[in-house]
């Protein structure tokens, strides 16, 4: 090789390194070495409505298990199963025939009665005059006298048979005792039925106003009931309960707590607890599957959006911004209850507080970022 070839190979090759430390050297720039911008928002103390909800059973007002009282064949079904009934609305009609001959017997000895009555009467009537001219003795009276009277209780007797008879005639025709529904009936006809059945006819639950029976924890329960007074005075004192029903939609009416059992179970750490709601278009059955919400009001607490939180290994996490731009991820402890989308912070978090809206699960510790603070107003907007 020349002296002139290597010398342009040389200048070549200074050319290039030249051009790469160039390279290396240049400031950062660009769309993808821009500090990016997030959503954040400073934490304030809130006041908000938190919900407790606890699975529950409805039971009608009354449920009230219709029997026989008399035996016999179920001659007619007047309802169907589900069908809403008044107070006294027939329901079954019992063949019994020995009743309406208990009638008859019972009407004819009446008669019988009345007769015998009579012709002790006309004894009386004919002996008593010839008492007191002395023709007879006052024995014949007396007699007489006591004939009457033994007549009179016998006729008695007849009427207290006949309307004995006519209340067993009654039973045959079986009636509803309050207005309700008609449950399940498991009987069809011809079936023979007494008192003694297993069994009831049917079932008419009183539906007007139902009960929804729900446990509560004992823990849940002091927090409800904490408040000075007895505990009679405390139940009056609880907010008005809702109704959420199997399809997730609320009940229009609200109900209120009425009695807290005494007793707390010694298996589950729980109380049984009645609730009575208002039912006027029998919209709610007995044996339904329901919910009881009960709202529970908070004051000069930390809310944070459900959304602007991760989970990581069972822990809730927030992603708080320092002074310096920069994020830390922040382990914090929620309330067990909601104020809906939101969690209710007990502990991690302080008032003054920034803490990222969006995209949290992918910001890693110490990510500088850009951050574009919030109206509160806007971020608890569907808080109340």
């Amino acid at each position: 090789m020349n002296k002139q070839s290597f010398l342009s190979i040389f200048a070549a090759s200074v050319i290039i390194a030249s051009c790469g430390n160039k390279s290396d050297k240049a400031p950062m720039g660009g769309p993808g070495s821009q500090v990016k911008e997030y959503k954040t928002l400073t934490l304030q103390l809130q006041s908000a409505t938190l919900y407790n909800d606890f699975p529950a059973s409805i039971q009608g007002q009354q449920n009230i298990e219709i029997r026989p009282r008399v035996e016999g064949y179920i001659d007619k079904i007047f309802v169907d199963e589900g069908a809403v009934v008044k107070t006294g609305q027939p329901l079954f009609k019992i063949s019994a025939p020995e009743y309406e001959q208990q009638v008859r017997t019972a009407t004819a000895s009446i008669k019988s009665a009345q007769a015998d009555l009579s012709a002790a009467k006309l004894a009386i009537n004919k002996v008593k005059p010839l008492v007191e001219k002395g023709i007879i003795s006052k024995y014949d009276l007396e007699s007489a006298q006591y004939s009457y009277e033994s007549a009179l209780a016998t006729l008695a007797q007849a009427n207290a048979a006949l309307v004995n008879a006519k209340t067993n005639l009654g039973y045959t025709t079986v009636t509803s005792p309050v207005d309700g529904v008609v449950g399940s009936i498991p009987f069809r006809l011809g079936s023979l039925v007494s008192s003694n059945n297993a069994d009831p006819l049917t079932t008419v639950s009183s539906i007007g106003n139902v009960y929804a029976y729900f446990a509560m924890n004992e823990k849940v329960l002091l927090n409800f009931t904490k408040s000075s007074g007895s505990l009679a005075q405390k139940i009056k004192q609880l907010p008005q309960v809702s109704l959420l029903l199997s399809d997730g939609s609320t009940y229009t009416e609200k109900g209120r707590i009425e009695t807290v059992n005494g007793l707390i179970n010694t298996e589950t750490g729980s109380v049984n607890i009645r609730a009575r709601f208002p039912n006027p278009k029998g919209m709610i059955r007995s044996g339904s599957s329901t919910t009881v919400r009960i709202p529970n009001e908070v004051k000069d607490v930390l809310i944070v959006p459900q959304s602007a939180t991760f989970e990581l290994q069972d822990k809730i996490f927030v992603v708080t911004v320092g002074k310096d731009g920069k994020t830390k991820n922040v382990n914090i402890t929620v309330s067990e209850n909601t104020a809906g989308n939101y969690y209710v912070v007990t502990s991690g978090l302080k008032a003054g507080y920034q803490i990222v809206l969006e995209g949290v699960a992918s910001l890693k510790d110490g990510s500088e970022i850009k951050t574009k603070n919030q109206n509160p107003e806007t971020v608890y907007a569907d808080l109340k």
